[in-house]
């Protein structure tokens, strides 16, 4: 018998049972029509005042959102958990890349719960310059501070604001606040040079240091020494305790030769090992005595205000900002004037000058 005459290969698929299905249908309805369902302003503050995780997540990514049909929501969410926010300490921490942000967040926070404390950890993840994604993997960091109950953590993209800081990351304080978390801690990139925006949005600021990573002068000829309210060396354990008594020593000195903070607290030095979880309790002892000073000499309550006229400025100029980009005629004009500065038909200044006159006529 000829090939053609049989129109089945020896590869040919034989018929049986057929295969079932690789995802249920009616479940996967059920997930798109539920997404579908957005709660309203009202529905999710309800559930943020009543400590609901998924409220507030779902309130966070809101506030987080760029698309602009999102802003009037989150505005509604924001001023209805006003009220009910400013009930807690928020606390920032920095530190250069490998000084064990994490972990140390994770070990501090622990300690926190078992205070009996709520702790809302907004750890900002830096953003790639090329690609402008971020990996958001503070939550596998830490595994054991995010199985526990009375503690939230919320991964954040820097974008391009100042310090890494999340764009949001103010009005999402007080909707973890609302949610009756008294302790926030906001988690810094690190990036040693910009760290303004986090140091005004906090009422501790807490460096993190560690030994034997080079010359100490070179971390103390920084201008971020001078925001410090604590210095805490890490990794002061095994073989490195010696280095971190060392760094503590000269860290000490080097304060004293920085201007007396208006608050009246003297910054403190100390060492810890988070790996180890030794020291730990007097890093919030430190902190604890800090409140206690600042919240009896009214310092507390004047810079909580300086800090919300600080971020009201800060929200008209990113307004103003993105209403300029977004202008469609400046967009337009700045594409052609982009194109002149390259090619040396225009400076930069004028340049500039064209589109604000573009943008004010």
């Amino acid at each position: 018998m000829k090939e053609q005459d049989n129109p089945k290969s020896a590869l040919h698929e034989k018929d049986g049972i057929p295969q079932p299905e690789s995802f249920s249908v009616s479940a996967m309805a059920k997930v798109l029509t539920s997404r579908k369902v957005q709660p309203s302003a009202e529905e999710l503050v309800k559930g943020i005042l009543s400590g609901n995780i998924s409220a507030l997540s779902r309130a966070i990514t809101l506030v987080e959102s760029t698309n602009p049909s999102h802003l009037a929501k989150a505005n509604d969410i924001i001023s209805a958990c006003l009220p009910h926010a400013n009930q807690s300490v928020r606390i920032g921490i920095t530190g250069v890349p490998g000084v064990g942000k994490s972990t140390f967040i994770e070990v501090f926070g622990k300690y926190l719960t078992g205070l009996g404390k709520k702790v809302a950890v907004l750890a900002v993840d830096p953003s790639s310059s090329i690609s402008h994604g971020s990996i958001l993997g503070d939550k596998t960091r830490m595994e054991e501070l995010v199985k526990d109950p009375n503690a939230f953590i919320r991964p954040s993209a820097s974008g391009e604001t100042l310090g890494g800081v999340a764009r949001k990351t103010r009005e999402t304080i007080i909707l973890c606040e609302a949610a009756g978390f008294d302790t926030i801690i906001i988690e810094t990139v690190g990036v040693g040079q910009s760290e303004t925006a986090v140091h005004s949005m906090v009422d501790f600021f807490l460096l993190l240091k560690i030994a034997g990573a080079g010359d100490e002068l070179q971390g103390i000829k920084r201008g971020i020494m001078e925001m410090a309210d604590a210095i805490v060396i890490n990794k002061a354990d095994g073989d490195n305790v010696a280095k971190a008594k060392l760094a503590k020593t000269e860290f000490n000195r080097a304060l004293h030769l920085f201007p007396a903070k208006s608050s009246g607290w003297i910054p403190t030095v100390t060492t810890c090992s988070a790996y180890e979880k030794t020291g730990i309790d007097n890093v919030w002892q430190i902190i604890s005595d800090y409140f206690a000073l600042v919240k009896g000499n009214k310092y507390f309550e004047e810079k909580r205000q300086s800090q919300s006229q600080y971020w009201m400025m800060e929200t008209i100029n990113e307004q103003l900002k993105n209403h300029f980009y977004q202008h469609p005629e400046i967009a337009a004009l700045l594409e052609q004037n982009k194109k002149a500065v390259e090619e040396n038909q225009l400076s930069p200044f004028a340049a500039a000058m064209q589109l604000l006159a573009k943008y004010f006529k």
